[in-house]
């Protein structure tokens, strides 16, 4: 389905799905600008000088001021300055936000900034993982689903137009977290039982189903959701599927619900915080634990011409040529 182009701004470029939406978007034929924070002199040789270069060749415009580098930058990209944020939101008409757990606050300075402006024409906070509203969690992971009702109920009283996203599961994410696909010899941690089912989107397809619905009419002041019926699976349904394909018989340790809940009390933050997402997703199993219902937006119903690549096409790739794997260093969910 086609939609009109427009001149979409990326909060959160540089991080790990930022990235995917800047593709997505010039891949879609959108005017792609970016708003990043000043680079340092110590950035020199950095991955994130590296990715803003790849994103000027690709035809992003760069809303960054920076003194150390001789390519062309125009704004500052600080998140506490409101005047330029305005001035900067006053030349696009559509605000993705990729920012990163830490940062999730901030968006009360760019939804002010926007409502400023008065030229947005809709707002895809940050926050595409599990799906806010309908679920809760042990208190780590809480605080954080905590944060992204404040930025919702925050749109919703600024009066913009919006598309909340939940997306679940990043695949290429959590196969490497929950497989080690580049591993020979080696034994798995099952989470629980295994057999809660959880939702495994291919971060290109979380992407294009995000920068279509940040510019899809019927996608306004509404949730999407994105729950492709191939991708649900559990941890026990991934494993046998990644047997059966590389001929391996894998030796399974499971690890019992009442560890997980101690690991999250005992811990010290923020590291008490990946056992309370591991057991939301694969102990509870929040993701699939409600029904759709008639208000919410299905992603793969709602763009049927769209072929998302399942949960088991993605390990076909991992076969062949694996993605790049990302840093499994903190989770977004």
């Amino acid at each position: 389905m086609a939609f009109e182009k427009s001149k979409i701004l990326i909060f959160g470029a540089t991080g790990y799905l930022g990235t995917y939406l800047v593709k997505a978007s010039i891949s879609m034929g959108h005017d792609t600008y970016t708003y990043t924070r000043p680079l340092k002199p110590n950035d020199n040789n950095s991955s994130k000088l590296q990715r803003l270069r790849e994103f000027e060749s690709m035809g992003v415009t760069l809303f960054q001021e920076n003194i150390f580098f001789d390519f062309p930058i125009i704004y500052n990209g600080e998140l506490d300055d409101h005047e330029k944020l305005v001035s900067v939101l006053r030349q696009v008409e559509v605000v993705i936000s990729a920012l990163p757990i830490p940062q999730y606050l901030k968006q009360l300075n760019i939804i002010q900034a926007m409502k400023d402006a008065g030229t947005i024409k809709r707002f895809v906070p940050s926050e595409y993982g599990n799906e806010a509203d309908r679920v809760t969690a042990l208190p780590p992971f809480e605080a954080m689903l905590s944060n992204k009702r404040k930025i919702r109920r925050a749109t919703e009283a600024a009066g913009l137009s919006y598309t909340f996203i939940s997306a679940n599961s990043l695949a290429v994410y959590f196969v490497n977290y929950l497989l080690h696909p580049e591993e020979k010899d080696h034994q798995l941690i099952i989470y629980g039982s295994g057999e809660a089912k959880a939702v495994l989107n291919y971060e290109e397809d979380v992407a294009t189903y995000i920068v279509m619905a940040a510019t899809d009419p019927r996608a306004a002041n509404r949730l999407v959701i994105i729950r492709p019926p191939d991708n649900v699976v559990s941890q026990l349904d991934l494993i046998s599927s990644w047997e059966k394909k590389t001929g391996r018989n894998i030796k399974r340790v499971h690890v019992p619900e009442e560890e997980i809940i101690k690991q999250t009390e005992t811990l010290p933050s923020p590291e008490n915080v990946p056992p309370a997402i591991l057991h939301n997703i694969f102990v509870k199993g929040d993701q699939t634990n409600f029904e759709l219902t008639e208000e919410d937006l299905e992603a793969s119903e709602l763009y049927p011409e769209y072929k998302y690549t399942s949960i088991d096409r993605l390990l076909d790739v991992f076969l062949v040529k694996p993605p790049s794997k990302p840093k499994l260093a903190s989770f977004g969910a």
